[in-house]
């Protein structure tokens, strides 16, 4: 009890003299712990830190120190060779274990957000919410070791901080979903061509011209072979959304590129895009007919065996890829105009028969 001694004896001014130099080197120290594995990630990468990317480790060090003031409130009462380890035991189970329970809202006043996507950046008001639970408990506590004023006063003020900032977090999240209230497309983006012009994060940028001058071909061609008459003025990367995914439009497309575009089948999937069937279920022979056919006709044969593989080529599956070769060497030894057709009815009907 020797630190609870020293705490009630030590005059009021020097109250404030004794709190800092006690927690000064824990915040520090959590600082480090949360910042020096991410500078070192950022520094390796050669990557600046954006300052919407910053908006979450800011408010990690705010909590931490609303902690240690939590920490050293206790230590003032309880033995710290009992209250260090109690504490840190506690303050992970009651954040940790917030993910397990129903309702939502402990986990978002605890500042347990789960995980992001690429591009999300979780909103103002979600890292205010726990930043107002510890951050008040933290300030009243502070209130209290005030060295001006009455002391009945200052239990007042701080039981009215201290309160409100429970309050204030619990009302905010209370009808939040698992989900806080984030914010998507907090990415760096490159644009290149017309017609349609095309959108990736910068570091795909490097692959960006060649893909916007061969989407540009493959639609011109798809449109004069008759499969189509989408032109989009935009096509923009989807996976920047995160998982609030915004509706395409005719003249706006956003689709999945981030991966597509290094991997080569980027154009494909714009072909794939472009060659809309008309009606609610299509067979896979024919799905995949107009597709190798789409692909052919637009340079995409290499992408569209790929995509194969990639989705696993079974007996069965190898028996249908033999028709769907068949139906489409068929169909491109024939006149452009007798193509247009049969593409025609097979989006239409989503029959692949060629005769």
């Amino acid at each position: 009890m020797k630190s609870a001694r020293v705490w009630a004896l030590a005059p009021a001014r020097s109250r404030y003299r004794i709190a800092a130099n006690a927690l000064a080197p824990v915040i520090v120290l959590a600082w480090l712990v949360l910042l020096l594995p991410a500078a070192v990630s950022l520094a390796r990468s050669a990557t600046m830190p954006s300052l919407d990317s910053l908006r979450l480790p800011l408010a990690a060090m705010v909590l931490c120190v609303a902690h240690a003031v939590l920490g050293f409130a206790v230590g003032c009462w309880v033995p710290r060779i009992i209250a260090t380890p109690i504490l840190a035991v506690a303050d992970w189970i009651a954040v940790a274990f917030t993910r397990s329970v129903l309702p939502y809202w402990p986990r978002h006043v605890s500042g347990q957000f789960g995980t992001f996507g690429f591009g999300e950046v979780p909103d103002f008001v979600t890292v205010a919410v726990p930043v107002l639970l510890a951050g008040g408990t933290a300030v009243g506590l502070i209130i209290l070791w005030l060295p001006y004023g009455w002391r009945v006063l200052r239990i007042a003020l701080a039981a009215v901080v201290a309160v409100g900032g429970v309050l204030g977090a619990y009302r905010m999240s209370a009808d939040w979903p698992a989900t806080p209230p984030l914010t998507t497309g907090n990415v760096a983006m490159t644009c290149a061509g017309s017609a349609p012009r095309m959108c990736v994060p910068e570091f795909n940028a490097p692959y960006l011209p060649q893909v916007q001058r061969d989407t540009a071909k493959a639609l011109t061609e798809l449109r004069a072979a008759g499969a189509t008459s989408a032109r989009p003025r935009l096509i923009t990367d989807a996976y920047v959304d995160g998982r609030r995914q915004k509706p395409s439009t005719d003249a706006v497309w956003r689709m999945m590129l981030t991966r597509p575009v290094p991997r080569g089948d980027a154009v494909y999937q714009v072909v794939v895009r472009a060659l809309h069937f008309r009606c609610k279920q299509v067979d896979v022979r024919t799905a995949h007919t107009a597709w190798l056919w789409g692909a052919a006709r637009t340079g995409q044969e290499k992408a569209y065996e790929m995509r194969r593989v990639q989705e696993g080529l079974d007996p069965v599956a190898r028996q249908v890829e033999k028709q769907v070769r068949a139906d489409v060497d068929r169909v491109l030894a024939e006149p452009r105009a007798e193509q247009a057709e049969w593409i025609r009815r097979t989006l239409d009907t989503c029959e692949a028969k060629t005769s």
